[in-house]
């Protein structure tokens, strides 16, 4: 048994406890600092923290709350979106990258 958190609430919850402060926001296949305004790529090591949730019946209810550090002002933030079907396209191959299973390629970009 794990202690994971069991709802999208909860992960972000755990994430604030932990020093992720920051509202951050999705843009594209990355963020940008609500801090200091730098902008961060979702693939460059700047996320510390990968829950993803799936409903149980539906995959419209797919999301993924992301623990992410700024690489510019080493500020933490919390940063939640919609995942799989009702993610913006232009950042699913971003997200898809870092929750997909090891040995399984994630969808093309």
């Amino acid at each position: 048994m794990t202690d994971e958190p069991d709802t999208v609430t909860e992960a972000i919850a755990r994430l604030r406890a932990e020093g992720y402060t920051e509202d951050v926001e999705q843009q594209g296949g990355g963020f940008t600092c609500p801090a200091c305004g730098a902008g961060n790529e979702l693939d460059r090591g700047v996320v510390e923290r990968i829950y993803r949730f799936e409903g149980p019946s539906d995959p419209g209810d797919e999301a993924i709350v992301l623990g992410v550090r700024c690489g510019n002002c080493d500020r933490r933030g919390v940063l939640a979106s919609a995942f799989g079907l009702d993610a913006d396209p232009a950042a699913f191959a971003h997200l898809a990258n870092l929750v997909a299973p090891p040995g399984v390629d994630p969808p093309p970009s």
